[in-house]
């Protein structure tokens, strides 16, 4: 009961200081609170919150994934590549980069399973060998050229607005509901996302009860893996180029996200609930600081700071639900 308080507490915390954040800004910038910028914050943050789904699996099975960059990265650019010149569509889109980046995961899931070393020492090296072949094998040429009908995206229910901008359901608004939908109900309906719990909560428990865990982490980094691919089409669709190195260091943003949220590192501890408000937290910071004119180096100082803040909190809350149980 004291972890579940804990977890509540911590929750609510964050969510009073996105509205202390946001009302701030609301005050201190015209533009924070219009239609436009929200807008715009969804679709720009829609990436990051589709890999901090991913992320938060992993995380809460008692594993680490720091190599879905160049996941991202990989699946993109050989979707990017294959899609040239065919008449296709966004689902053929997903099903190649989303396959690919589920290659990816159980790569490291295999990998995890039998070298027996902690998956943070895997998933570094993976993520310097699949960035190393991606960048031999390309030259580290960028890609511009895509076909129409990946030009032209995805707008459902489109209207024009007072501002005379078009607003509606983009691709990567639409991939957002549908990924924190499945994550969702993954881990909170089905006996999979226990079973993921129980890992992450005592590993060895979970395995003399009968948890096949080669099975439950080929699920867990596969599912990392295939939340890259989607990130990557998400990602492509917005900006319409693939860089080989764009994505350089963007695991620790998303890291950061999903601990700001709440979920322990060493697993079994957090919510979807919580790493969503992680992402909200970090959007509304970042743009916030745009918005103000601050220096963009001390978007990571402040990033940092309400990380430290954050988990100082959870740290605080779990010796107080400790405290309650004794």
């Amino acid at each position: 009961m004291g972890k579940h308080l804990g977890v509540k507490t911590h929750e609510l915390f964050l969510g009073l200081t996105i509205l202390a954040i946001g009302g701030y800004l609301s005050f201190a910038s015209d533009e924070f609170m219009t239609f436009g910028n929200i807008y715009d914050l969804i679709n720009n943050y829609a990436m990051l919150t589709i890999l901090a789904c991913g992320l938060f699996i992993v995380l809460i099975s008692g594993g680490i994934d720091i190599s879905f960059p160049a996941m991202t990265i990989i699946a993109q650019y050989v979707m990017v590549t294959l899609i040239q010149g065919t008449s296709g569509n966004f689902a053929l889109a997903f099903a190649l980069s989303g396959g690919l980046g589920l290659l990816l995961g159980m790569v490291n899931a295999v990998l995890v399973n039998r070298l027996n070393v902690p998956s943070i020492i895997i998933t570094i090296s993976t993520l310097n060998i699949f960035y190393g072949l991606l960048l031999y094998l390309t030259k580290g040429v960028w890609l511009y050229s895509y076909p129409e009908w990946f030009e032209q995206g995805v707008m459902l229910f489109k209207f024009t607005a007072a501002d005379g901008y078009d607003y509606g359901l983009s691709l990567p608004i639409i991939t957002l509901i549908v990924v924190v939908a499945l994550t969702g109900f993954i881990m909170n309906k089905t006996s999979v996302g226990r079973m993921i719990y129980a890992m992450g909560g005592n590993r060895e428990a979970a395995s003399r009860m009968g948890f096949g865990i080669l099975k439950m982490q080929l699920f867990v980094y596969g599912y990392m893996g295939l939340m890259s691919g989607v990130a990557g089409v998400v990602q492509s669709a917005t900006v319409l180029t693939v860089a080989p190195d764009s994505l350089l260091g963007y695991e620790l943003t998303v890291l950061a996200a999903v601990v700001l949220g709440g979920t322990s590192i060493v697993g079994g501890r957090g919510t979807l609930l919580g790493t969503l408000l992680g992402v909200i937290l970090l959007a509304v910071l970042q743009n916030g600081l745009n918005l103000l004119g601050i220096s963009s180096y001390w978007h990571t100082v402040v990033t940092g700071v309400v990380i430290v803040t954050s988990i100082s909190m959870t740290a605080w809350s779990q010796r107080k639900g400790q405290g309650v149980r004794v």
